[in-house]
């Protein structure tokens, strides 16, 4: 503000006061006018308004509008004003820094104030020359800035208190387009006994997990490179990219303690791609193009489906047993290929797509295997015993990754018809899983399941439906493939899994091995007494 702008107080009727147009304050509580109003009608307005002279009778309200609207309700005739001289610039600042400082001020006109600010020609202000002047930290006002980016929709959501503060600074960091589907992932349905659906808001985190697993995607992963100007033109480098999430770390700040760098605009991530594999596809006419994802393909299409080819592990063989198998092997007909299709899109494979290779394809033989002892057998089946120990709880740590999503009638209409799909076997373990045990032979395991079922908490039906849907591709697919896709899916340490379960199986046998305490021998009197 000019040092040199004079500075006059006195009292003016209401009547000559006209309320700014440019005030960032929209919301007023009517209760609170009509307590201020009542303070007004003992004592008076003890803090003068700050208002600057329109023309000879007309004077505009830079700050005190909440003061002005409860005098008008208190039919006071003049309130105390402090009348400057401001240009339209000096008021803008003053009417801003004057309300912002405010603590019941809502975040969307604050963050429009702040916007109105950072736009100012002269004076020119900065994020972090907002943040000093405010006293509030250059993140928290980075974040409030992008709350006007926020779809109208969202606005408005906001605006009714639909959503909270946190929900709305999430909602923010995602491109226009997400934003509205995100909106939906605040909310879960819950439907009660007479069958009435009652939205519920859920806690920020929720949305944050939702976020993460749906809309950021990590870029150290991505196949193209995020230097390359050219790949998309219109979209630039990654690396200066104000979508990425490591560029911009003021918003981006609390987006979650383990986050990795990450692009926030799925359309754009998937438009590189796009064109990364049809660059290499021309630079390459004869790769072989492969899918990882399951179910059918389209009529037509030259790319490979999974049962089609055998993709070569790059990693060596742990133990004899691994190096036996076909994917650790080599052949005459292994060949580069690019994943057109599926979650790994862009990168590329050593796979064997020969149909007749005895190696990778050999037909399947009848098992003759004999334990050649005791011993041996005893080795196969402690060995079943880990591998199926690890799989059930590398199953576990999967489901308890998989956040809250579907409505509860859509998880239930899904889980149920997943279930009948399942073996008697494969259903039992679902059950068991969750204490489901038949008190008799002639119970149904399926009929205890649908009953459960009914009573089960809805945050615990994402998970659930997960785990069906991996044992039912489990039944069409290879089990341990199976596995791998969903530990990748869902960052689960399968290594560490595997550790624990030998550890605890180690102890147990351990245990066996040691000695039982000698019983107490019976002295020679108490023998003859018997």
């Amino acid at each position: 503000m000019n040092p040199n702008t004079t500075t006059e107080y006195r009292d003016l009727p209401l009547a000559v006061l006209t309320e700014s147009t440019t005030n960032p304050r929209r919301i007023y509580d009517n209760a609170a006018l009509k307590e201020l109003a009542e303070s007004i009608r003992v004592q008076g307005v003890l803090s003068p308004l700050l208002v600057r002279p329109l023309n000879e009778r007309g004077f505009e309200i830079i700050a005190g509008a909440r003061r002005y609207r409860a005098a008008q309700m208190a039919e006071a005739e003049t309130v105390p004003v402090r009348i400057v001289n401001l240009t339209d610039a000096e008021a803008l600042e003053a009417q801003l820094v004057e309300n912002l400082i405010r603590a019941d001020v809502h975040p969307m006109e604050e963050a429009n104030g702040f916007r109105a600010l950072l736009n100012l020609e002269e004076p020119k202000y900065s994020i972090e020359q907002i943040a000093a002047r405010c006293a509030k930290s250059p993140a928290f006002v980075a974040a409030r800035l992008k709350l006007t980016e926020l779809s109208p929709v969202v606005v408005d959501a906001f605006y009714r208190e639909e959503i909270g503060t946190g929900h709305a600074l999430l909602l923010a960091k995602l491109q226009p387009a997400q934003q509205e589907e995100a909106l939906s992932a605040c909310y879960q349905e819950q439907y009660g006994s007479n069958n009435k659906s009652k939205r519920t808001l859920l806690p920020v985190r929720n949305l944050q997990q939702w976020i993460e697993h749906n809309i950021l995607l990590e870029l150290a992963t991505a196949p193209f490179s995020k230097a390359d100007t050219q790949l998309v033109p219109e979209a630039g480098t990654c690396v200066e990219c104000p979508k990425r999430t490591g560029h911009n770390k003021l918003l981006f700040a609390d987006m979650g303690t383990g986050q990795k760098d990450s692009c926030s605009d799925p359309k754009c991530y998937a438009a590189k791609l796009d064109a990364h594999i049809r660059q290499t596809i021309a630079a390459k006419p004869k790769l072989v193009q492969i899918s990882t994802a399951y179910g059918q393909q389209k009529e037509g299409s030259t790319t490979l489906p999974r049962n089609k080819y055998v993709e070569i592990r790059q990693e060596k063989p742990k133990t004899k047993e691994e190096a036996a198998r076909p994917e650790f092997k080599t052949c005459k007909y292994t060949t580069e290929a690019i994943v057109s299709e599926g979650s790994e899109r862009g990168e590329t494979r050593t796979v064997c797509a020969q149909a007749d290779c005895p190696v990778h394809h050999a037909k399947k033989q009848t098992s003759t295997y004999e334990p050649k002892s005791n011993v041996e057998e005893q080795k196969r089946r402690r060995e079943e015993a880990l591998a199926q120990a690890t799989g059930l709880r590398t199953l576990a740590a999967i489901v308890a990754a998989v956040p809250v999503r579907l409505m509860k009638r859509d998880l239930l209409f899904v889980i149920e018809r997943l279930a009948t799909l399942l073996d008697e076997r494969r259903l039992e373990i679902v059950a068991r899983q969750r204490g489901i045990k038949k008190a008799k032979d002639s119970d149904s395991i399926g009929k205890l399941f649908t009953a459960y079922l009914r009573h089960v908490e809805e945050s615990a039906l994402g998970g659930l439906l997960v785990e069906i849907t991996i044992l039912h591709a489990a039944t069409k697919q290879n089990a341990a493939q199976v596995l791998r896709d969903a530990t990748t899916a869902y960052k689960v340490d399968v290594d560490a899994i595997s550790l624990k379960v030998k550890q605890e199986f180690a102890a147990k046998e351990k245990a066996k091995l040691a000695p039982k305490p000698a019983a107490k021998a019976t002295p020679p009197k108490a023998r003859k007494a018997a």
